[in-house]
């Protein structure tokens, strides 16, 4: 409980810290999967995702916030070491452009690694991804899998995450026709114990169209 409560509040402090005095004082709740039976019009699937782990639990923004921000979990170089690479995708969910008030979703996320800095659409949400995967490194070689997101903001901009920069870029996914991202889902490798750990491999994101007024 006092770990959870010193994450939490580490959270709230990075937020802040990555906003200057634009916004005072943001409230952060985890998600976690309370709103999984929200309602969605597509997912978002990129074509370069790894072959190792399982499809994990979807965790969902609530009913009208969409995805404006995200953070990466990383591992840095391990040089001689068992490199891991991406670990953990966090999507920052906010409504109708008011961030002093947000969730956060990421389903399930790798051992290893530092969450980055936030990233933000300056205005508008999330609306598509790329995904940097370095492919399968045979039976004798360090797979790292997924090493990088980028992601399109509806008002245009693309947003590159601080992760790592082995493997390639592949194609951008088909973009959110209405509303933004709202969700997402993670293909994990579980932890080998000292064998070879590529820990993200793939990625998936919910569309949720926006309510009519």
């Amino acid at each position: 409980m006092a770990l959870a409560r010193v994450s939490a509040l580490w959270l709230l402090a990075l937020v802040a810290l990555a906003w200057g005095d634009s916004v005072q004082n943001p409230f952060i709740v985890q998600a976690g999967t309370r709103f999984t039976t929200r309602a969605f019009a597509s997912k978002l699937n990129v074509s370069n995702g790894e072959q190792f782990g399982f499809w994990m639990w979807p965790e969902m923004c609530p009913q009208n916030f969409f995805a404006v921000g995200f953070s990466l979990r990383v591992e840095p170089n391990q040089y001689a070491g068992d490199d891991t690479a991406l670990n953990g995708i966090r999507l920052f969910c906010s409504q109708n452009g008011d961030r002093s008030f947000l969730y956060t979703v990421e389903s399930h996320t790798g051992h290893f690694g530092e969450w980055t800095d936030p990233q933000w659409c300056p205005s508008g949400v999330l609306t598509s991804f790329q995904l940097r995967v370095e492919p399968h490194q045979g039976f004798f070689g360090d797979d790292t899998a997924a090493n990088n997101v980028k992601f399109r903001c509806s008002s245009n901009p693309v947003l590159e995450g601080r992760g790592m920069s082995w493997g390639e870029y592949g194609h951008w996914s088909p973009e959110c026709s209405e509303g933004g991202i709202c969700g997402i889902e993670t293909k994990m490798e579980f932890y080998l114990g000292g064998l070879d750990d590529s820990a993200l491999n793939d990625v998936r994101f919910h569309c949720c169209s926006k309510e009519q007024q």
